[in-house]
């Protein structure tokens, strides 16, 4: 038990992690009827594991080290630009993803021989966020 207190900073980060991502290959296997293991590791979806990993580190050091510290400050801060990003940059590039395999597949329009399609499913959508977010600030409460 004290290897769990003490490592709490980075065990409870991954055990959530690994939650969502399995909750993601599950929601998967439910609606495609088809295993896709690549989503333990693949970016995307719902929720976002993302947000919820940096959010939880911004709780549990706000709880540790106190709100009004630096420190907490210092995660809420990366937190943002964590979430900003998976909503922002990562959502855009693969939308971009989405329209490249779209051109190339296209008959006639380019000559180019691709092996594979680009990575669609890169980023988040702003409510996949949010709730990636919610369930951290959730977990990072309870521990």
């Amino acid at each position: 038990m004290d290897f769990m207190i003490r490592y709490r900073f980075i065990i409870v980060p991954l055990i959530t992690w690994f939650v969502i991502q399995t909750f993601k290959v599950l929601w998967d296997l439910i609606t495609t009827k088809k295993f896709n293991f690549k989503r333990i590791l693949g970016a995307g979806g719902m929720p976002s594991s993302h947000s919820a990993i940096v959010m939880v580190l911004t709780v549990m050091t706000g709880r540790e080290v106190g709100f009004d510290s630096y420190i907490f400050a210092l995660a809420l801060v990366f937190s943002c630009v964590v979430m900003y990003d998976a909503a922002g940059v990562r959502r855009a590039a693969g939308k971009q993803a989405r329209l490249l395999n779209k051109i190339i597949e296209t008959p006639g329009l380019t000559g180019n021989q691709v092996q594979e399609k680009l990575v669609e499913v890169l980023g988040h959508t702003p409510v996949e966020v949010f709730v990636g977010a919610l369930i951290g600030i959730i977990v990072g409460s309870i521990f």
